[in-house]
Protein backbone atom coordinates (compact mmCIF):
# COMPACT_ATOMS: atom_id res chain seq x y z
CA UNK A 1 0.00 0.00 0.00
CA UNK A 2 2.72 2.40 0.84
CA UNK A 3 5.40 1.17 -1.86
CA UNK A 4 6.66 3.49 -4.54
CA UNK A 5 5.17 6.60 -2.64
CA UNK A 6 7.08 9.96 -1.44
CA UNK A 7 9.12 9.24 1.30
CA UNK A 8 7.41 12.61 2.48
CA UNK A 9 3.83 11.39 2.53
CA UNK A 10 4.15 9.22 6.14
CA UNK A 11 5.54 12.06 8.20
CA UNK A 12 3.09 14.42 6.35
CA UNK A 13 0.27 12.19 7.17
CA UNK A 14 1.64 11.64 11.13
CA UNK A 15 1.79 15.46 11.52
CA UNK A 16 -1.81 15.83 9.92
CA UNK A 17 -3.04 12.96 11.97
CA UNK A 18 -1.99 14.54 15.11
CA UNK A 19 -3.47 17.56 14.46
CA UNK A 20 -6.55 16.16 13.32
CA UNK A 21 -6.97 14.07 16.28
CA UNK A 22 -7.04 17.64 18.58
CA UNK A 23 -9.54 19.07 16.64
CA UNK A 24 -11.73 16.04 16.05
CA UNK A 25 -11.72 16.26 19.57
CA UNK A 26 -13.48 19.06 20.01
CA UNK A 27 -15.25 19.35 16.74
CA UNK A 28 -17.61 15.66 17.81
CA UNK A 29 -18.93 17.82 21.15
CA UNK A 30 -18.90 21.76 19.58
CA UNK A 31 -22.71 22.02 18.73
CA UNK A 32 -23.85 19.97 21.69
CA UNK A 33 -20.81 21.91 23.78
CA UNK A 34 -22.84 25.08 23.26
CA UNK A 35 -26.13 24.62 23.76
CA UNK A 36 -25.61 22.80 27.10
CA UNK A 37 -22.83 25.24 28.49
CA UNK A 38 -24.74 28.42 27.32
CA UNK A 39 -28.14 27.16 26.89
CA UNK A 40 -28.27 28.58 23.27
CA UNK A 41 -30.73 26.81 21.18
CA UNK A 42 -29.98 24.67 18.63
CA UNK A 43 -30.37 26.73 15.97
CA UNK A 44 -28.56 29.67 17.49
CA UNK A 45 -25.71 26.93 18.54
CA UNK A 46 -25.89 25.43 14.83
CA UNK A 47 -24.85 29.14 13.52
CA UNK A 48 -22.32 29.33 15.49
CA UNK A 49 -21.04 25.74 14.46
CA UNK A 50 -21.69 26.97 11.05
CA UNK A 51 -19.71 30.25 11.01
CA UNK A 52 -16.85 28.37 12.52
CA UNK A 53 -16.62 25.27 10.00
CA UNK A 54 -16.85 28.53 6.86
CA UNK A 55 -14.50 30.15 8.39
CA UNK A 56 -11.96 26.95 8.99
CA UNK A 57 -12.42 26.75 5.61
CA UNK A 58 -12.46 30.47 4.16
CA UNK A 59 -9.42 31.07 6.43
CA UNK A 60 -7.56 28.30 4.39
CA UNK A 61 -7.76 30.53 1.39
CA UNK A 62 -6.40 33.41 3.05
CA UNK A 63 -3.60 30.55 4.35
CA UNK A 64 -2.50 29.67 1.19
CA UNK A 65 -2.44 33.31 -0.21
CA UNK A 66 0.34 34.10 2.78
CA UNK A 67 2.19 30.61 1.98
CA UNK A 68 2.43 31.57 -2.05
CA UNK A 69 3.21 35.19 -1.28
CA UNK A 70 5.72 34.59 1.71
CA UNK A 71 6.95 31.11 -0.55
CA UNK A 72 7.19 29.45 3.18
CA UNK A 73 4.83 26.59 3.42
CA UNK A 74 6.67 25.00 5.74
CA UNK A 75 6.90 28.42 7.90
CA UNK A 76 3.05 29.18 7.50
CA UNK A 77 1.95 25.31 8.62
CA UNK A 78 4.02 25.60 11.82
CA UNK A 79 2.96 29.59 12.84
CA UNK A 80 -0.83 27.75 12.22
CA UNK A 81 -0.33 24.74 14.72
CA UNK A 82 1.07 27.28 17.31
CA UNK A 83 -2.26 29.81 17.27
CA UNK A 84 -4.83 26.57 17.70
CA UNK A 85 -2.69 25.28 20.57
CA UNK A 86 -3.55 28.74 21.58
CA UNK A 87 -7.42 28.65 20.88
CA UNK A 88 -7.69 25.08 22.55
CA UNK A 89 -5.61 26.67 25.81
CA UNK A 90 -8.79 29.22 26.17
CA UNK A 91 -11.38 26.61 25.52
CA UNK A 92 -9.87 24.39 28.53
CA UNK A 93 -10.55 26.78 30.64
CA UNK A 94 -13.67 25.61 32.99
CA UNK A 95 -15.91 28.87 33.56
CA UNK A 96 -19.42 28.22 34.02
CA UNK A 97 -21.31 30.20 32.08
CA UNK A 98 -24.25 32.51 34.19
CA UNK A 99 -26.69 35.18 33.11
CA UNK A 100 -24.31 37.91 34.68
CA UNK A 101 -20.87 36.49 32.68
CA UNK A 102 -22.27 35.21 29.28
CA UNK A 103 -22.14 38.53 27.83
CA UNK A 104 -18.07 37.95 27.65
CA UNK A 105 -17.80 34.37 28.31
CA UNK A 106 -19.68 33.50 24.75
CA UNK A 107 -17.46 36.10 22.75
CA UNK A 108 -14.22 34.70 24.44
CA UNK A 109 -15.45 31.23 23.00
CA UNK A 110 -15.66 32.33 19.55
CA UNK A 111 -12.69 34.23 19.79
CA UNK A 112 -11.06 30.88 21.11
CA UNK A 113 -13.05 29.38 18.35
CA UNK A 114 -11.38 31.83 14.95
CA UNK A 115 -7.98 30.99 16.40
CA UNK A 116 -8.75 27.76 16.28
CA UNK A 117 -10.04 28.59 12.56
CA UNK A 118 -7.44 30.76 11.25
CA UNK A 119 -4.68 28.42 12.92
CA UNK A 120 -6.14 25.10 10.81
CA UNK A 121 -5.95 28.11 7.54
CA UNK A 122 -2.34 28.55 7.85
CA UNK A 123 -1.97 24.53 8.36
CA UNK A 124 -4.31 22.56 6.17
CA UNK A 125 -4.06 23.76 2.72
CA UNK A 126 -0.92 23.76 2.57
CA UNK A 127 0.24 20.62 3.57
CA UNK A 128 -2.19 19.57 0.98
CA UNK A 129 -0.27 21.53 -1.48
CA UNK A 130 3.16 20.38 -0.30
CA UNK A 131 1.51 16.69 -0.41
CA UNK A 132 0.67 17.30 -3.96
CA UNK A 133 3.98 18.86 -4.89
CA UNK A 134 5.55 15.38 -3.59
CA UNK A 135 3.82 13.59 -6.39
CA UNK A 136 4.40 16.70 -9.37
CA UNK A 137 8.25 15.57 -8.40
CA UNK A 138 7.77 11.62 -8.67
CA UNK A 139 5.97 12.48 -11.88
CA UNK A 140 8.65 14.35 -13.05
CA UNK A 141 11.61 11.81 -12.21
CA UNK A 142 9.41 9.41 -13.93
CA UNK A 143 8.95 11.18 -16.81
CA UNK A 144 12.61 10.94 -17.40
CA UNK A 145 12.40 7.05 -17.02
CA UNK A 146 9.81 6.63 -20.10
CA UNK A 147 6.14 6.87 -20.58
CA UNK A 148 5.20 3.74 -19.02
CA UNK A 149 6.53 4.89 -15.44
CA UNK A 150 4.83 8.04 -15.84
CA UNK A 151 1.94 6.40 -16.05
CA UNK A 152 2.20 4.25 -13.32
CA UNK A 153 3.33 7.66 -11.28
CA UNK A 154 0.11 9.30 -12.18
CA UNK A 155 -1.89 6.60 -11.43
CA UNK A 156 0.07 6.93 -7.42
CA UNK A 157 -1.18 10.37 -6.93
CA UNK A 158 -5.22 9.22 -5.98
CA UNK A 159 -3.93 6.49 -3.74
CA UNK A 160 -1.49 8.86 -2.27
CA UNK A 161 -4.24 11.11 -0.62
CA UNK A 162 -6.32 8.37 0.25
CA UNK A 163 -3.34 7.21 2.19
CA UNK A 164 -2.97 10.66 3.75
CA UNK A 165 -6.69 10.67 4.44
CA UNK A 166 -6.92 7.45 6.21
CA UNK A 167 -4.14 8.72 8.81
CA UNK A 168 -6.44 12.08 9.33
CA UNK A 169 -9.54 9.29 10.29
CA UNK A 170 -7.01 7.37 12.70
CA UNK A 171 -7.32 10.60 14.66
CA UNK A 172 -10.23 10.90 13.77
CA UNK A 173 -11.68 7.70 15.03
CA UNK A 174 -10.21 8.11 18.88
CA UNK A 175 -10.83 11.54 18.92
CA UNK A 176 -14.82 11.37 19.67
CA UNK A 177 -14.31 8.99 22.84
CA UNK A 178 -12.44 11.53 24.27
CA UNK A 179 -14.85 14.71 25.30
CA UNK A 180 -17.72 12.06 26.59
CA UNK A 181 -14.82 9.83 28.74
CA UNK A 182 -13.66 12.86 30.52
CA UNK A 183 -17.10 14.29 30.83
CA UNK A 184 -18.64 10.94 32.13
CA UNK A 185 -15.47 10.38 34.98
CA UNK A 186 -16.12 14.11 36.13
CA UNK A 187 -19.35 13.47 36.12
CA UNK A 188 -18.73 10.28 38.24
CA UNK A 189 -16.89 11.99 40.55
CA UNK A 190 -19.57 14.03 41.74
CA UNK A 191 -21.85 11.33 42.29
CA UNK A 192 -24.16 12.11 38.65
CA UNK A 193 -24.45 10.29 35.68
CA UNK A 194 -24.91 11.16 32.00
CA UNK A 195 -28.09 12.36 30.45
CA UNK A 196 -28.04 14.19 26.67
CA UNK A 197 -31.55 15.80 27.30
CA UNK A 198 -30.56 16.96 30.85
CA UNK A 199 -28.69 20.04 30.03
CA UNK A 200 -31.60 21.68 27.75
CA UNK A 201 -33.74 21.12 30.67
CA UNK A 202 -31.29 22.56 33.64
CA UNK A 203 -31.05 25.77 31.38
CA UNK A 204 -35.11 26.10 31.08
CA UNK A 205 -35.49 25.76 34.81
CA UNK A 206 -32.73 28.36 35.69
CA UNK A 207 -34.63 31.12 33.13
CA UNK A 208 -37.85 29.99 33.71
CA UNK A 209 -38.71 27.77 37.12
CA UNK A 210 -42.28 26.92 37.73
CA UNK A 211 -43.38 28.73 34.84
CA UNK A 212 -41.96 25.90 32.79
CA UNK A 213 -44.44 23.48 31.18
CA UNK A 214 -45.76 20.36 32.88
CA UNK A 215 -44.36 18.29 30.27
CA UNK A 216 -41.03 19.84 31.14
CA UNK A 217 -41.02 19.98 34.80
CA UNK A 218 -42.04 16.24 34.96
CA UNK A 219 -39.51 15.09 32.47
CA UNK A 220 -37.22 17.17 34.79
CA UNK A 221 -37.95 15.51 37.67
CA UNK A 222 -37.64 12.34 36.48
CA UNK A 223 -34.06 12.83 34.62
CA UNK A 224 -32.75 14.44 37.75
CA UNK A 225 -33.62 11.02 39.69
CA UNK A 226 -32.07 9.05 37.24
CA UNK A 227 -28.60 10.67 37.01
CA UNK A 228 -27.95 10.59 40.52
CA UNK A 229 -29.59 14.08 41.85
CA UNK A 230 -32.45 14.64 44.50
CA UNK A 231 -36.11 15.64 43.11
CA UNK A 232 -37.22 18.92 45.53
CA UNK A 233 -39.03 21.93 45.38
CA UNK A 234 -36.12 23.93 44.06
CA UNK A 235 -33.98 22.46 41.37
CA UNK A 236 -31.75 25.72 40.61
CA UNK A 237 -29.04 24.69 42.46
CA UNK A 238 -29.60 20.88 41.12
CA UNK A 239 -29.63 22.21 37.56
CA UNK A 240 -26.50 24.86 38.00
CA UNK A 241 -24.21 22.14 39.98
CA UNK A 242 -25.16 19.63 36.77
CA UNK A 243 -24.36 21.98 33.88
CA UNK A 244 -20.95 23.00 35.85
CA UNK A 245 -19.89 19.39 35.95
CA UNK A 246 -21.16 18.39 32.74
CA UNK A 247 -19.18 21.09 31.03
CA UNK A 248 -16.16 21.22 33.05
CA UNK A 249 -15.12 17.53 31.72
CA UNK A 250 -15.78 18.95 28.06
CA UNK A 251 -13.29 21.86 29.17
CA UNK A 252 -10.55 19.19 30.52
CA UNK A 253 -10.65 17.05 27.04
CA UNK A 254 -9.46 20.51 25.25
CA UNK A 255 -5.96 20.29 26.98
CA UNK A 256 -5.83 16.76 25.06
CA UNK A 257 -6.17 18.87 21.59
CA UNK A 258 -3.39 21.25 22.62
CA UNK A 259 -1.17 18.61 23.88
CA UNK A 260 -2.33 17.13 20.02
CA UNK A 261 -0.75 20.34 18.28
CA UNK A 262 2.25 20.17 20.36
CA UNK A 263 2.79 16.82 18.98
CA UNK A 264 2.19 17.57 15.33
CA UNK A 265 4.50 20.38 15.35
CA UNK A 266 7.08 18.04 17.11
CA UNK A 267 6.28 15.50 14.14
CA UNK A 268 6.66 17.69 11.41
CA UNK A 269 9.96 20.06 12.47
CA UNK A 270 11.47 16.38 12.89
CA UNK A 271 10.27 15.55 9.01
CA UNK A 272 10.37 18.93 7.16
CA UNK A 273 13.40 17.90 5.92
CA UNK A 274 11.74 15.04 3.81
CA UNK A 275 9.28 18.16 2.29
CA UNK A 276 9.08 19.76 -0.63
CA UNK A 277 8.20 23.87 -0.69
CA UNK A 278 5.89 24.04 -3.94
CA UNK A 279 6.93 28.29 -4.77
CA UNK A 280 10.60 27.79 -4.42
CA UNK A 281 10.67 24.98 -7.49
CA UNK A 282 8.99 27.08 -9.94
CA UNK A 283 10.38 30.29 -9.90
CA UNK A 284 12.63 29.66 -13.10
CA UNK A 285 9.58 28.29 -14.61
CA UNK A 286 8.61 31.82 -14.93
CA UNK A 287 11.54 33.10 -17.07
CA UNK A 288 12.10 33.62 -20.75
CA UNK A 289 8.57 33.17 -22.33
CA UNK A 290 7.65 34.55 -25.48
CA UNK A 291 4.39 37.04 -25.74
CA UNK A 292 2.74 33.88 -27.60
CA UNK A 293 3.85 31.34 -25.02
CA UNK A 294 2.42 33.45 -22.06
CA UNK A 295 -0.93 33.71 -24.01
CA UNK A 296 -1.02 30.07 -24.62
CA UNK A 297 0.06 29.93 -20.86
CA UNK A 298 -2.61 32.41 -19.74
CA UNK A 299 -5.48 30.11 -21.83
CA UNK A 300 -4.45 27.29 -20.12
CA UNK A 301 -4.57 28.57 -16.72
CA UNK A 302 -7.95 30.42 -17.54
CA UNK A 303 -9.33 27.01 -18.45
CA UNK A 304 -7.81 25.38 -15.42
CA UNK A 305 -9.43 27.62 -13.22
CA UNK A 306 -13.29 27.10 -14.76
CA UNK A 307 -12.92 23.27 -14.54
CA UNK A 308 -11.39 23.93 -11.31
CA UNK A 309 -14.24 26.40 -10.18
CA UNK A 310 -17.21 23.59 -11.84
CA UNK A 311 -15.97 21.06 -9.31
CA UNK A 312 -15.93 22.90 -6.66
CA UNK A 313 -19.31 24.16 -7.29
CA UNK A 314 -20.52 20.69 -7.02
CA UNK A 315 -18.44 19.94 -3.87
CA UNK A 316 -20.06 22.99 -1.83
CA UNK A 317 -23.51 20.77 -1.80
CA UNK A 318 -21.36 17.39 -0.77
CA UNK A 319 -19.94 18.98 2.22
CA UNK A 320 -23.55 21.21 3.22
CA UNK A 321 -24.60 17.50 3.20
CA UNK A 322 -21.90 15.35 4.46
CA UNK A 323 -20.54 18.04 7.52
CA UNK A 324 -24.24 17.66 8.89
CA UNK A 325 -22.83 14.48 11.14
CA UNK A 326 -21.99 17.46 13.64
CA UNK A 327 -25.26 19.15 13.34
CA UNK A 328 -28.33 17.95 12.18
CA UNK A 329 -26.92 14.26 12.64
CA UNK A 330 -25.27 14.89 15.84
CA UNK A 331 -28.82 16.15 17.23
CA UNK A 332 -30.43 12.67 15.38
CA UNK A 333 -28.39 10.54 17.73
CA UNK A 334 -28.88 12.37 20.47
CA UNK A 335 -32.89 12.56 20.10
CA UNK A 336 -33.63 9.72 17.78
CA UNK A 337 -31.75 6.89 18.48
CA UNK A 338 -31.33 4.95 21.39
CA UNK A 339 -27.72 6.19 22.92
CA UNK A 340 -28.37 4.51 26.50
CA UNK A 341 -24.83 3.28 26.91
CA UNK A 342 -23.19 5.25 24.25
CA UNK A 343 -22.82 8.92 24.21
CA UNK A 344 -24.59 10.59 20.68
CA UNK A 345 -21.24 12.09 19.86
CA UNK A 346 -19.38 8.25 19.87
CA UNK A 347 -21.20 7.90 17.22
CA UNK A 348 -19.26 9.80 15.11
CA UNK A 349 -16.37 7.83 15.02
CA UNK A 350 -18.22 5.22 13.09
CA UNK A 351 -17.21 7.39 10.08
CA UNK A 352 -13.48 7.37 10.67
CA UNK A 353 -13.22 3.71 11.70
CA UNK A 354 -15.46 3.01 7.69
CA UNK A 355 -12.69 5.09 6.35
CA UNK A 356 -9.94 3.18 7.64
CA UNK A 357 -11.36 -0.16 6.63
CA UNK A 358 -12.96 0.77 3.02
CA UNK A 359 -10.10 2.89 2.30
CA UNK A 360 -7.56 -0.21 1.35
CA UNK A 361 -10.31 -1.53 -0.53
CA UNK A 362 -11.51 1.04 -2.92
CA UNK A 363 -7.63 1.57 -3.74
CA UNK A 364 -6.99 -1.76 -4.65
CA UNK A 365 -9.99 -2.02 -6.70
CA UNK A 366 -9.51 1.63 -8.09
CA UNK A 367 -5.77 -0.15 -8.43
CA UNK A 368 -7.13 -2.71 -10.51
CA UNK A 369 -9.23 -1.16 -12.89
CA UNK A 370 -6.54 1.26 -13.74
CA UNK A 371 -4.24 -1.95 -14.47
CA UNK A 372 -6.87 -3.54 -16.85
CA UNK A 373 -7.31 -0.05 -18.78
CA UNK A 374 -10.60 1.07 -17.22
CA UNK A 375 -9.49 3.33 -14.98
CA UNK A 376 -12.33 6.04 -13.39
CA UNK A 377 -11.77 9.56 -14.02
CA UNK A 378 -11.54 11.68 -10.58
CA UNK A 379 -14.01 13.89 -12.02
CA UNK A 380 -16.40 10.99 -12.55
CA UNK A 381 -15.36 9.34 -9.16
CA UNK A 382 -16.79 12.79 -7.66
CA UNK A 383 -20.49 12.79 -9.47
CA UNK A 384 -20.65 8.85 -8.25
CA UNK A 385 -19.89 10.10 -4.62
CA UNK A 386 -22.54 12.57 -5.08
CA UNK A 387 -25.12 9.65 -6.12
CA UNK A 388 -23.90 7.81 -2.88
CA UNK A 389 -24.50 10.21 0.06
CA UNK A 390 -27.67 10.98 -2.19
CA UNK A 391 -28.45 7.43 -1.01
CA UNK A 392 -27.38 7.94 2.59
CA UNK A 393 -29.73 10.52 3.02
CA UNK A 394 -32.77 8.61 0.98
CA UNK A 395 -32.41 5.75 3.71
CA UNK A 396 -32.75 8.33 6.65
CA UNK A 397 -36.06 9.60 4.77
CA UNK A 398 -37.39 5.85 4.51
CA UNK A 399 -36.57 5.46 8.10
CA UNK A 400 -37.80 8.65 9.28
CA UNK A 401 -41.26 8.22 7.32
CA UNK A 402 -41.42 4.29 8.64
CA UNK A 403 -41.73 5.65 11.94
CA UNK A 404 -43.69 8.93 11.23
CA UNK A 405 -41.41 10.72 13.24
CA UNK A 406 -42.34 14.70 13.90
CA UNK A 407 -40.22 17.63 14.01
CA UNK A 408 -37.28 17.37 16.76
CA UNK A 409 -39.00 20.10 18.43
CA UNK A 410 -42.04 18.35 19.17
CA UNK A 411 -40.35 15.06 19.81
CA UNK A 412 -38.89 16.59 22.75
CA UNK A 413 -42.34 17.11 24.22
CA UNK A 414 -43.00 13.58 24.26
CA UNK A 415 -42.58 11.96 27.75
CA UNK A 416 -39.25 10.37 28.46
CA UNK A 417 -40.71 6.55 28.68
CA UNK A 418 -42.85 7.04 25.40
CA UNK A 419 -40.47 8.61 23.41
CA UNK A 420 -37.96 5.53 24.72
CA UNK A 421 -40.22 2.83 23.12
CA UNK A 422 -40.05 5.04 19.28
CA UNK A 423 -36.51 5.80 18.71
CA UNK A 424 -34.44 3.94 16.17
CA UNK A 425 -31.91 1.07 16.99
CA UNK A 426 -27.97 2.22 16.70
CA UNK A 427 -28.04 0.32 13.23
CA UNK A 428 -29.72 3.49 11.71
CA UNK A 429 -26.22 5.28 12.57
CA UNK A 430 -24.02 2.31 11.04
CA UNK A 431 -25.73 2.21 8.18
CA UNK A 432 -26.03 5.79 7.61
CA UNK A 433 -22.12 6.55 8.20
CA UNK A 434 -21.29 3.85 5.99
CA UNK A 435 -23.09 5.19 3.13
CA UNK A 436 -21.45 8.51 3.75
CA UNK A 437 -18.02 7.35 4.18
CA UNK A 438 -17.98 5.35 0.69
CA UNK A 439 -19.35 8.65 -0.65
CA UNK A 440 -16.66 10.68 1.03
CA UNK A 441 -13.91 8.73 0.00
CA UNK A 442 -15.16 9.40 -3.69
CA UNK A 443 -15.08 12.75 -3.05
CA UNK A 444 -12.84 14.19 -0.35
CA UNK A 445 -9.41 12.44 -0.76
CA UNK A 446 -9.88 12.69 -4.88
CA UNK A 447 -10.87 16.17 -4.60
CA UNK A 448 -7.42 17.00 -3.25
CA UNK A 449 -6.05 14.77 -6.06
CA UNK A 450 -7.59 16.23 -8.60
CA UNK A 451 -6.78 19.87 -7.35
CA UNK A 452 -3.80 19.39 -7.46
CA UNK A 453 -3.55 18.17 -10.66
CA UNK A 454 -5.84 21.16 -12.45
CA UNK A 455 -3.74 23.43 -10.46
CA UNK A 456 -1.26 25.71 -11.93
CA UNK A 457 2.20 25.05 -10.11
CA UNK A 458 2.50 28.92 -8.90
CA UNK A 459 -0.56 28.86 -7.09
CA UNK A 460 -0.85 25.27 -5.83
CA UNK A 461 -1.68 27.05 -1.82
CA UNK A 462 -3.84 29.38 -3.26
CA UNK A 463 -6.00 26.65 -5.13
CA UNK A 464 -5.56 24.46 -2.07
CA UNK A 465 -7.02 27.15 -0.51
CA UNK A 466 -9.92 27.78 -3.27
CA UNK A 467 -11.03 23.94 -2.74
CA UNK A 468 -11.19 24.39 1.21
CA UNK A 469 -13.18 27.64 0.49
CA UNK A 470 -15.95 25.89 -1.78
CA UNK A 471 -16.33 23.50 1.80
CA UNK A 472 -16.53 26.63 3.71
CA UNK A 473 -19.63 27.95 1.57
CA UNK A 474 -20.76 24.47 2.03
CA UNK A 475 -20.40 24.61 5.91
CA UNK A 476 -21.72 28.08 5.81
CA UNK A 477 -25.10 26.41 5.27
CA UNK A 478 -24.78 24.04 7.61
CA UNK A 479 -27.23 25.83 9.84
CA UNK A 480 -30.17 25.62 7.48
CA UNK A 481 -30.18 21.65 8.81
CA UNK A 482 -30.86 22.05 12.55
CA UNK A 483 -33.61 24.82 11.67
CA UNK A 484 -35.32 22.11 9.49
CA UNK A 485 -34.81 19.21 11.70
CA UNK A 486 -36.25 21.33 14.50
CA UNK A 487 -38.73 23.02 12.65
CA UNK A 488 -40.40 20.05 9.92
CA UNK A 489 -40.73 16.34 10.40
CA UNK A 490 -37.17 15.42 9.96
CA UNK A 491 -38.08 12.88 7.06
CA UNK A 492 -38.74 16.40 4.57
CA UNK A 493 -34.97 17.48 6.60
CA UNK A 494 -32.95 14.56 5.27
CA UNK A 495 -35.48 14.88 1.77
CA UNK A 496 -33.73 18.31 1.19
CA UNK A 497 -29.83 16.51 1.06
CA UNK A 498 -31.24 13.78 -1.54
CA UNK A 499 -32.58 16.38 -3.56
CA UNK A 500 -29.15 18.37 -3.03
CA UNK A 501 -26.94 15.25 -3.66
CA UNK A 502 -29.15 13.74 -6.93
CA UNK A 503 -29.38 16.91 -8.79
CA UNK A 504 -25.34 17.71 -8.42
CA UNK A 505 -24.54 13.80 -9.51
CA UNK A 506 -26.64 14.84 -12.27
CA UNK A 507 -25.15 18.32 -13.31
CA UNK A 508 -21.51 16.66 -12.61
CA UNK A 509 -22.04 13.37 -14.79
CA UNK A 510 -23.36 16.05 -18.00
CA UNK A 511 -19.45 18.22 -17.30
CA UNK A 512 -17.13 14.90 -17.15
CA UNK A 513 -15.96 14.84 -20.50
CA UNK A 514 -15.03 18.58 -20.67
CA UNK A 515 -13.34 18.28 -17.08
CA UNK A 516 -11.84 15.20 -18.54
CA UNK A 517 -10.29 16.99 -21.32
CA UNK A 518 -8.79 20.33 -19.52
CA UNK A 519 -7.34 17.93 -16.61
CA UNK A 520 -5.13 15.56 -19.12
Amino acid sequence: MFKNHPKGLIPAALSNMGERFGYYIMNAVLLLFLCSKFGLSEENGGLIYSFFYAGIYILSLAGGLIADRLQNYKGTIMTGLVVMAAGYVILSVPILSTAGNIGWLLPLTCFALFFIAFGNGLFKGNLQAIVGQMYDNLEKEAAQKGEEELKLAKSRRDSGFQIFYVFINIGGLVAPFVAPLLRGWWLGKHSLTYNADLPALCHHYIEEGIDMSTKQLSNLNELVGNVGGTVSADLTAFCTQYLDVFNTGVHYSFIASVVAMLVSLVIFILSKNLLPNPAKREKKETLNYTVEEKAKMANEIRKRIYALSAVLGIVVFFWFSFHQNGASLSLFARDFVVTSFVPPEIWQAINPFFVIVLTPLIVLFFGALSRRGREISTPKKIAYGMGIAGLAFLFMTIISWINNYPSATEFREIAETVKEGLKSGPWVLVVLYFFLTVAELFISPLGLSFVSKVAPKNLQGLCQGLWLAATAVGNGLLWIGPWLYNKYPIGICWLLFVLLCGISMVVMLSMVKWIERVAK
